[in-house]
């Protein structure tokens, strides 16, 4: 199966199809699905948005992030959905995150799942991460 991936406007997105992939990914269970209109603002105020789809159009992942382009990019999200899961498709978003804004570092929180993922798409671990909640 082959997929291609773009970088679109995040509020640009059907929001039932982005929360079908957050929910499918697995990722939905620590993010605010269930909230529409704020899901609807993380996906406008994104600034980096990128998506994967398969042949058919049909979208089958996401990186949702912060960046400067300069210094960092802030990776907020990366969802694939299961069924896609190690097919590369996770390290073509990120590869493509990374291609717009090539001098930035990314930073991301790791969901538990995906901590043995990152060190070998070539992430190091960082220990003082810090996390104020509202």
């Amino acid at each position: 199966m082959s997929w291609k991936t773009d970088r679109v406007e995040g509020a640009s997105l059907d929001l039932d199809e982005v929360l079908a992939v957050y929910h499918a990914s697995g990722l939905g269970e620590r993010r605010p699905v269930e909230d529409r209109e704020r899901f609807a603002a993380m996906l406008e105020h994104a600034n980096l948005v990128l998506v994967a789809r398969d042949e058919q159009g049909a979208l089958i992942g996401i990186v949702r992030a912060v960046s400067d382009f300069s210094y960092v990019t802030y990776v907020s999200d990366i969802a694939v959905v299961r069924d896609h899961q190690r097919t590369g498709i996770g390290r073509a978003l990120l590869d493509a995150t990374r291609d717009a804004a090539p001098a930035a570092k990314l930073v991301l929180l790791s969901a538990p799942a995906a901590v043995d993922y990152y060190p070998h798409i070539g992430f190091t671990r960082h220990e003082s991460a810090w996390v104020r909640n509202p």
